[in-house]
């Protein structure tokens, strides 16, 4: 029985409201609850169609070593256009499901004569909302991050650091943070073999403004990506995003395992996958006990 359930019929008992009344309100509540499932679901299955469709109208060419490798690359010198859903089956010590889509931009650009990448990321959330746990759906908090591309001496090994920032641009309050933060973000990724490559995105943030009733925001992140070429443009990747709050001392560490497809036309190179992930490890309320991540990058020459 659902927490939910419990206390109102635990209201029923006590003379508050009728057995029958307690009923009613929890069929209603779980139709609604149906409902909301029904539409996470439905706007992750829509957002895997859109990737679909988006693949059959490229020219499908067989997919380059370089291109193959550098698909995945998040500091590479192309700009890129990404549309990633998470479709989140169950949130932990919540039995409720969610969907968070990102549209993610990144465009190399240089300052005097140093190398630079940026990236903005804003969400289109769905989640349950307390005290009812009705899903609300709206635009979340606008992220951007600027790194320094640094010189390793190995063209094949690009390693960036520098500042990022998110943004209170959530459409309503309980969609976002309510806060402005700041912090630090670093990447690496190898691709000197044709076959594997490997790299991590490192971030840190912290809340420095916003409204005070809000939680502090102090938290921080770690992606390790692992990509194992198949041949054809076909590969095996890995990317879950393991996270810590400093703030409540909770995580959540994920594993991950998803196949994916390169795609090049004459002017852009296609990547879409799939990669279902779960929960090994993880302590408070709210963390995704288990999700399903797609995603269509793009990377226009």
């Amino acid at each position: 029985m659902s927490l939910l359930r419990k206390s109102v019929v635990v209201l029923a008992t006590l003379g508050s409201m009728s057995v029958a009344q307690a009923e009613l309100i929890c069929n209603d509540t779980t139709r609604a609850r149906i409902k909301s499932r029904r539409s996470c679901l439905i706007e992750a299955i829509l957002f895997l169609l859109c990737c679909s469709n988006a693949i059959s109208h490229a020219q499908e060419n067989s997919a380059t070593g370089d291109a193959m490798a550098q698909a995945n690359n998040p500091l590479a010198n192309f700009t890129a256009l990404n549309f990633h859903d998470y479709y989140i089956g169950e949130l932990t010590d919540i039995d409720e499901d969610a969907n968070q889509v990102w549209a993610r931009f990144a465009k190399p650009f240089a300052l005097g004569k140093t190398n630079w990448i940026m990236r903005a990321s804003l969400p289109l959330n769905t989640y349950p909302v307390p005290p009812e746990f009705n899903h609300e759906t709206g635009i979340g908090d606008l992220n951007m991050f600027a790194a320094y591309l640094i010189d390793t001496g190995n063209p094949a090994l690009a390693f960036g650091i520098g500042p990022q920032i998110t943004a209170p641009t959530a459409s309503k309050d309980a969609l976002g943070s309510e806060a402005w933060s700041a912090g630090l973000v670093n990447t690496l990724f190898s691709f000197a073999s044709p076959v594997f490559q490997y790299g991590y995105l490192l971030s840190w943030q912290a809340s420095f403004a916003g409204e005070d009733d809000r939680d502090d925001v102090n938290i921080g992140g770690f992606q390790p990506f692992l990509f194992y070429q198949l041949g054809g443009g076909t590969y095996l990747r890995s990317s879950a995003v393991m996270t810590y709050n400093f703030e409540n001392d909770t995580y959540s560490v994920p594993i991950g395992l998803g196949v994916g497809k390169v795609l090049q036309s004459e002017k852009v190179v296609f990547n879409v996958f799939v990669e279902p992930q779960v929960s090994i490890a993880d302590k408070g309320a709210g963390w995704p006990d288990w999700q399903i991540f797609i995603g269509l990058n793009s990377q226009f020459k």
